[in-house]
Protein backbone atom coordinates (compact mmCIF):
# COMPACT_ATOMS: atom_id res chain seq x y z
CA UNK A 1 0.00 0.00 0.00
CA UNK A 2 0.97 3.10 -0.90
CA UNK A 3 1.84 5.66 2.26
CA UNK A 4 -0.36 8.68 2.25
CA UNK A 5 0.38 12.07 3.97
CA UNK A 6 -1.38 15.52 4.16
CA UNK A 7 0.12 18.70 3.29
CA UNK A 8 -1.81 21.67 5.25
CA UNK A 9 -1.78 25.11 4.84
CA UNK A 10 -4.10 25.81 8.02
CA UNK A 11 -6.69 27.64 5.24
CA UNK A 12 -8.60 30.57 7.34
CA UNK A 13 -11.88 30.69 6.81
CA UNK A 14 -13.72 33.67 5.84
CA UNK A 15 -15.04 35.29 9.51
CA UNK A 16 -12.91 32.99 11.12
CA UNK A 17 -9.12 33.58 12.14
CA UNK A 18 -5.48 32.26 12.23
CA UNK A 19 -6.22 31.57 15.91
CA UNK A 20 -8.87 28.84 15.06
CA UNK A 21 -7.75 27.82 11.39
CA UNK A 22 -4.40 26.76 13.32
CA UNK A 23 -6.46 24.83 15.74
CA UNK A 24 -8.28 23.28 12.89
CA UNK A 25 -4.50 22.13 11.43
CA UNK A 26 -4.26 20.12 15.08
CA UNK A 27 -7.36 18.51 14.62
CA UNK A 28 -6.97 17.49 11.54
CA UNK A 29 -3.08 16.06 12.28
CA UNK A 30 -4.54 14.05 15.20
CA UNK A 31 -7.40 12.46 12.98
CA UNK A 32 -4.97 11.19 10.25
CA UNK A 33 -2.63 10.43 12.65
CA UNK A 34 -5.43 7.99 13.72
CA UNK A 35 -6.00 6.56 10.49
CA UNK A 36 -2.35 5.75 9.98
CA UNK A 37 -1.44 8.16 8.01
CA UNK A 38 2.23 8.60 7.61
CA UNK A 39 3.24 12.35 7.67
CA UNK A 40 1.62 15.69 8.09
CA UNK A 41 3.33 18.79 6.39
CA UNK A 42 2.62 21.95 6.59
CA UNK A 43 3.74 25.01 3.79
CA UNK A 44 5.61 27.98 4.15
CA UNK A 45 3.38 31.02 2.28
CA UNK A 46 3.69 34.97 2.77
CA UNK A 47 0.96 37.60 2.93
CA UNK A 48 -1.79 35.60 1.91
CA UNK A 49 -5.28 36.36 3.80
CA UNK A 50 -6.60 32.64 3.08
CA UNK A 51 -3.40 30.46 4.85
CA UNK A 52 -2.00 30.64 8.14
CA UNK A 53 1.15 28.72 8.26
CA UNK A 54 3.75 31.23 7.28
CA UNK A 55 5.46 30.98 10.20
CA UNK A 56 6.01 26.85 9.37
CA UNK A 57 8.52 26.00 12.56
CA UNK A 58 6.07 27.67 15.07
CA UNK A 59 3.06 25.52 13.44
CA UNK A 60 4.91 22.55 13.36
CA UNK A 61 6.25 22.91 16.97
CA UNK A 62 2.05 23.24 17.75
CA UNK A 63 1.08 20.01 15.44
CA UNK A 64 4.06 18.01 16.70
CA UNK A 65 2.61 18.82 20.44
CA UNK A 66 -0.91 17.78 19.69
CA UNK A 67 -0.01 14.76 18.08
CA UNK A 68 2.64 11.76 19.34
CA UNK A 69 3.39 9.29 16.40
CA UNK A 70 2.53 10.83 12.82
CA UNK A 71 5.66 12.19 11.63
CA UNK A 72 5.63 16.29 11.26
CA UNK A 73 7.26 18.73 8.91
CA UNK A 74 7.57 21.12 6.56
CA UNK A 75 6.63 21.24 2.92
CA UNK A 76 8.01 23.09 2.67
CA UNK A 77 10.48 26.01 3.90
CA UNK A 78 11.31 28.42 1.12
CA UNK A 79 14.87 28.55 1.97
CA UNK A 80 15.78 31.72 -0.33
CA UNK A 81 13.78 33.63 3.04
CA UNK A 82 16.16 32.50 5.25
CA UNK A 83 19.17 31.72 6.54
CA UNK A 84 20.45 27.80 6.37
CA UNK A 85 21.77 28.68 10.07
CA UNK A 86 18.60 29.84 10.96
CA UNK A 87 16.77 26.55 9.49
CA UNK A 88 18.76 24.19 11.08
CA UNK A 89 18.37 26.04 14.47
CA UNK A 90 14.88 25.95 14.10
CA UNK A 91 14.25 22.78 12.82
CA UNK A 92 17.05 21.33 15.48
CA UNK A 93 14.79 22.58 18.17
CA UNK A 94 12.02 20.99 16.94
CA UNK A 95 13.77 17.38 16.23
CA UNK A 96 15.13 17.90 19.79
CA UNK A 97 11.92 18.32 21.25
CA UNK A 98 10.31 15.33 19.04
CA UNK A 99 13.20 13.43 18.35
CA UNK A 100 12.85 10.86 15.53
CA UNK A 101 9.33 12.83 14.12
CA UNK A 102 10.58 15.93 11.69
CA UNK A 103 10.90 16.09 8.48
CA UNK A 104 12.42 19.37 6.45
CA UNK A 105 11.02 19.98 2.89
CA UNK A 106 12.95 22.90 1.29
CA UNK A 107 12.06 25.07 -1.81
CA UNK A 108 13.41 27.27 -3.90
CA UNK A 109 10.59 29.98 -4.52
CA UNK A 110 9.34 32.64 -2.61
CA UNK A 111 5.87 31.34 -1.62
CA UNK A 112 4.01 34.66 -1.84
CA UNK A 113 4.54 37.49 -4.56
CA UNK A 114 7.48 39.58 -5.46
CA UNK A 115 6.38 42.70 -3.10
CA UNK A 116 6.40 40.37 0.27
CA UNK A 117 9.15 38.62 -1.39
CA UNK A 118 11.62 42.08 -1.45
CA UNK A 119 10.35 42.44 2.06
CA UNK A 120 11.52 38.79 3.04
CA UNK A 121 14.96 39.05 2.03
CA UNK A 122 17.19 38.74 4.65
CA UNK A 123 19.85 41.38 2.43
CA UNK A 124 19.44 42.81 -1.00
CA UNK A 125 21.68 40.26 -2.63
CA UNK A 126 19.81 37.57 -1.73
CA UNK A 127 19.59 35.10 -4.77
CA UNK A 128 17.11 32.67 -5.34
CA UNK A 129 20.12 30.81 -7.70
CA UNK A 130 22.24 30.47 -4.42
CA UNK A 131 19.80 27.45 -3.57
CA UNK A 132 22.18 24.58 -4.19
CA UNK A 133 24.73 25.97 -2.02
CA UNK A 134 22.14 26.87 0.92
CA UNK A 135 21.31 23.36 0.79
CA UNK A 136 24.56 21.91 1.03
CA UNK A 137 25.03 24.95 4.10
CA UNK A 138 22.02 22.98 5.57
CA UNK A 139 22.87 19.73 5.18
CA UNK A 140 26.49 20.33 6.67
CA UNK A 141 24.96 22.28 10.24
CA UNK A 142 22.91 18.79 10.77
CA UNK A 143 26.35 16.37 10.56
CA UNK A 144 27.96 15.57 13.89
CA UNK A 145 29.62 17.54 16.10
CA UNK A 146 33.07 18.60 14.86
CA UNK A 147 35.22 21.80 15.19
CA UNK A 148 33.98 24.26 13.03
CA UNK A 149 33.68 28.03 13.54
CA UNK A 150 29.55 28.49 12.90
CA UNK A 151 27.52 25.26 15.11
CA UNK A 152 23.49 24.68 14.86
CA UNK A 153 22.75 24.28 18.42
CA UNK A 154 20.01 22.60 18.58
CA UNK A 155 21.23 20.47 15.33
CA UNK A 156 23.95 18.78 14.50
CA UNK A 157 23.86 15.19 15.25
CA UNK A 158 20.36 15.11 14.97
CA UNK A 159 17.84 12.74 12.84
CA UNK A 160 16.30 15.00 10.48
CA UNK A 161 15.30 13.78 7.00
CA UNK A 162 16.02 16.58 4.32
CA UNK A 163 13.59 16.63 0.96
CA UNK A 164 13.54 19.09 -2.12
CA UNK A 165 10.51 20.13 -3.23
CA UNK A 166 9.84 21.03 -6.70
CA UNK A 167 7.66 21.44 -9.69
CA UNK A 168 9.91 21.70 -12.61
CA UNK A 169 13.16 19.42 -13.58
CA UNK A 170 15.48 21.52 -11.42
CA UNK A 171 14.40 20.28 -8.06
CA UNK A 172 14.44 16.65 -9.54
CA UNK A 173 17.93 17.02 -10.52
CA UNK A 174 19.23 18.59 -7.43
CA UNK A 175 17.52 16.11 -5.22
CA UNK A 176 19.42 13.48 -7.37
CA UNK A 177 22.78 14.68 -7.44
CA UNK A 178 22.46 15.14 -3.43
CA UNK A 179 21.12 12.00 -2.83
CA UNK A 180 17.68 13.30 -1.22
CA UNK A 181 14.15 12.34 -1.33
CA UNK A 182 12.34 13.68 -3.87
CA UNK A 183 8.48 15.75 -3.59
CA UNK A 184 6.78 16.74 -6.45
CA UNK A 185 3.95 19.50 -6.75
CA UNK A 186 1.97 18.07 -9.10
CA UNK A 187 -0.91 20.56 -7.98
CA UNK A 188 0.96 23.22 -9.94
CA UNK A 189 2.79 21.57 -12.66
CA UNK A 190 0.47 18.55 -13.65
CA UNK A 191 2.44 18.19 -16.98
CA UNK A 192 5.91 17.62 -15.77
CA UNK A 193 5.34 15.18 -13.08
CA UNK A 194 6.54 12.21 -15.31
CA UNK A 195 9.17 13.71 -16.81
CA UNK A 196 10.49 15.12 -12.98
CA UNK A 197 10.53 11.60 -11.62
CA UNK A 198 11.82 9.95 -14.67
CA UNK A 199 14.37 12.72 -14.65
CA UNK A 200 15.18 11.60 -10.51
CA UNK A 201 15.23 8.08 -10.81
CA UNK A 202 17.52 7.43 -13.25
CA UNK A 203 19.91 10.05 -12.44
CA UNK A 204 19.98 9.59 -8.90
CA UNK A 205 23.07 9.05 -6.73
CA UNK A 206 23.18 7.42 -3.70
CA UNK A 207 25.88 9.18 -1.12
CA UNK A 208 26.95 7.79 2.14
CA UNK A 209 26.87 10.34 5.04
CA UNK A 210 27.44 9.80 8.75
CA UNK A 211 24.65 11.24 9.40
CA UNK A 212 20.49 11.13 8.33
CA UNK A 213 20.21 14.45 7.11
CA UNK A 214 19.07 12.45 3.81
CA UNK A 215 16.42 9.53 3.60
CA UNK A 216 17.83 7.06 6.10
CA UNK A 217 17.06 4.13 3.64
CA UNK A 218 19.94 6.37 0.95
CA UNK A 219 17.21 4.91 -1.54
CA UNK A 220 15.47 6.89 -3.82
CA UNK A 221 12.46 7.97 -2.44
CA UNK A 222 9.63 10.17 -3.99
CA UNK A 223 6.41 12.04 -2.81
CA UNK A 224 3.55 12.94 -5.05
CA UNK A 225 1.94 15.95 -3.91
CA UNK A 226 -1.77 16.54 -5.08
CA UNK A 227 -5.34 18.24 -4.28
CA UNK A 228 -8.01 15.48 -3.71
CA UNK A 229 -11.75 16.57 -2.55
CA UNK A 230 -13.79 13.88 -2.04
CA UNK A 231 -17.77 13.63 -0.91
CA UNK A 232 -20.64 11.22 -1.19
CA UNK A 233 -22.23 13.09 -4.33
CA UNK A 234 -20.84 14.36 -7.23
CA UNK A 235 -21.88 17.91 -6.98
CA UNK A 236 -20.35 18.56 -3.48
CA UNK A 237 -17.13 17.63 -4.63
CA UNK A 238 -17.01 19.49 -7.24
CA UNK A 239 -18.56 22.94 -5.08
CA UNK A 240 -16.11 22.00 -2.27
CA UNK A 241 -13.24 22.07 -4.55
CA UNK A 242 -13.72 25.48 -5.73
CA UNK A 243 -12.98 26.27 -1.72
CA UNK A 244 -9.60 24.40 -2.36
CA UNK A 245 -8.27 26.27 -5.47
CA UNK A 246 -9.23 29.35 -3.81
CA UNK A 247 -5.65 28.98 -1.70
CA UNK A 248 -4.22 28.79 -5.49
CA UNK A 249 -6.00 32.79 -6.15
CA UNK A 250 -5.93 35.82 -4.12
CA UNK A 251 -9.47 36.78 -5.73
CA UNK A 252 -10.93 35.30 -2.74
CA UNK A 253 -8.65 36.76 0.65
CA UNK A 254 -9.98 34.25 3.28
CA UNK A 255 -11.20 31.23 2.47
CA UNK A 256 -14.75 31.62 1.60
CA UNK A 257 -17.73 28.98 2.16
CA UNK A 258 -18.07 25.97 -0.03
CA UNK A 259 -19.26 27.16 -3.13
CA UNK A 260 -18.85 30.99 -2.63
CA UNK A 261 -15.75 31.63 -5.21
CA UNK A 262 -17.45 29.21 -8.50
CA UNK A 263 -17.15 30.84 -11.20
CA UNK A 264 -14.61 33.29 -9.60
CA UNK A 265 -11.30 31.67 -7.85
CA UNK A 266 -12.05 28.80 -10.27
CA UNK A 267 -8.88 28.32 -12.55
CA UNK A 268 -9.69 28.85 -16.39
CA UNK A 269 -10.42 25.43 -18.16
CA UNK A 270 -7.40 24.35 -19.86
CA UNK A 271 -4.72 25.77 -18.01
CA UNK A 272 -2.25 23.48 -16.01
CA UNK A 273 -3.38 24.48 -12.61
CA UNK A 274 -6.98 24.17 -13.75
CA UNK A 275 -6.80 21.09 -15.14
CA UNK A 276 -4.74 19.45 -11.88
CA UNK A 277 -7.50 21.12 -9.32
CA UNK A 278 -10.51 19.72 -11.32
CA UNK A 279 -9.16 16.74 -12.38
CA UNK A 280 -9.01 15.68 -8.47
CA UNK A 281 -12.38 16.74 -7.24
CA UNK A 282 -14.59 13.41 -7.22
CA UNK A 283 -17.43 12.45 -5.42
CA UNK A 284 -19.16 9.24 -5.44
CA UNK A 285 -17.81 6.02 -7.62
CA UNK A 286 -17.98 8.53 -10.67
CA UNK A 287 -15.12 11.17 -10.81
CA UNK A 288 -16.35 14.62 -11.69
CA UNK A 289 -13.22 14.48 -13.99
CA UNK A 290 -11.06 11.44 -14.42
CA UNK A 291 -7.05 12.69 -13.27
CA UNK A 292 -4.79 13.94 -15.72
CA UNK A 293 -1.74 12.81 -13.57
CA UNK A 294 -1.22 9.57 -12.20
CA UNK A 295 0.99 9.42 -8.95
Amino acid sequence: MIPLSVLDLSPVVEGSDAGQSLRNSADLARHVERLGYNRFWMAEHHSMPGVASAATAVCLAYVAEATSTIRVGAGGIMLPNWSPLQVAEQFGTLAALHPGRIDLGLGRAPGTDQAAARALRRNLATDANQFPNDVVELMDYFQPPEPRRVRAIPGEGLDIPIWILGSSLFGAQLAAMLGLPYAFASHFAPDAMMQAIQVYRSTFQPVSRPSSACDPSNRRTTSIRSPIVALSFQSPARIRSTTTSSTSSRSCGSIRPSGACVGRAWPQSGTSLGSSMSSHASGGTHPWRRATARA
